[in-house]
């Protein structure tokens, strides 16, 4: 790292308020989510490797899923939750770099794997006949590596451009992490130009996903209409509750990152949404809601209650 562009050492985080009440309070709620996320996402992951009636390509997209969660959880809110019990609330320069790298690669990684979930749903109900053919295990695979490729490489622009900027004096960040919005904003330089940058690398990019993600479940529920209108009530709903949790997670994306240039309080609030509420969200409306998924968490405990049964496991 070159050391000639800061003279900052460390960064203080603000966190979320500085009162000590509210500070316990956050601190049992944010405690709460992210034991509730580990354990929802953990047994999400368990049932479908356990249960050989969830290898299928939705499910193993969906663990993918619940590993980005629980990573995505993890960046930053177990050193706050610590924060908060030892009132030691500064970061170093290379940590607070090291969250921005995990913050964009998860971030980045969950983006393309949502689209390709929604890929998969799309090609389930548009084109059922090809189902098969289109969604290969090994299709199934080169979407996650892709996923995982697309978030390395946006993670790595985004430490590259902070490793140029020059701190020079302020080192207060008004987060309880660190990320580029609220870092660069304490950078010795026109902040004009670095805007300009988040925009057209984070803003727009999420603001696109957005919508392309919007306009494939429109076309699912304008195909389901048109086959059965039973269907398309129960699709209505699925629908509906996944893009709940799209729009939780894309939307502060998209109200961060496409007006960096603002500091307001709502921008920590949103923050809260996509690193600790949406992780816990998306085990609960993806997949505990689906009637398989309740009987392998049935026979997951008929199976721990009596360990000599076994079966044995095959994917897809």
């Amino acid at each position: 790292m070159d050391v000639a562009n800061k003279s900052v050492s460390e960064f203080v985080l603000l966190g979320l308020s500085n009162s000590w009440e509210l500070q316990l309070f956050f601190f049992m709620v944010f405690s709460s989510f992210y034991v509730a996320t580990m354990v929802g996402n953990s047994l999400i992951v368990i049932m479908v490797v356990a249960d050989s009636h969830l290898h299928s390509p939705m499910y193993f997209l969906l663990t993918n899923l619940s590993i980005i969660d629980m990573s995505l959880a993890s960046f930053a809110t177990p050193k706050m939750i610590t924060d908060y019990l030892t009132g030691h609330k500064t970061i170093s320069f290379d940590g607070c770099i090291t969250q921005i790298f995990f913050l964009h690669l998860f971030t980045g990684t969950e983006i393309i794997l949502l689209m390709a979930m929604s890929l998969d749903r799309y090609i389930a109900i548009c084109k059922p006949l090809r189902y098969a053919s289109i969604i290969s295990p090994w299709v199934c695979v080169a979407l996650v590596v892709a996923s995982w490729v697309v978030g390395v490489m946006h993670s790595m622009s985004q430490v590259l451009f902070a490793l140029t900027l020059p701190f020079c004096g302020p080192n207060e960040v008004d987060s309880f992490f660190c990320d580029l919005p609220v870092v660069f904003q304490l950078a010795c330089v026109d902040t004009y130009v670095l805007g300009l940058f988040m925009i057209s690398t984070s803003g727009i990019i999420a603001l696109s996903c957005f919508m392309l993600l919007f306009n494939s479940y429109i076309i699912i529920l304008v195909t389901i209409k048109h086959h059965s209108s039973k269907g398309f009530y129960k699709a209505l709903s699925t629908c509906t509750a996944h893009f709940i949790v799209v729009f939780m997670f894309f939307g502060p994306c998209i109200f961060i990152y496409m007006w960096p240039l603002n500091s307001f309080l709502i921008d920590k609030i949103l923050s809260v949404f996509y690193t600790i509420f949406t992780p816990i969200l998306n085990p609960i409306i993806y997949t505990l809601r689906n009637q398989e998924v309740r009987t392998a968490m049935r026979k997951l405990k008929n199976r721990l209650l009596n360990p000599n049964k076994t079966t044995p496991l095959h994917y897809f």
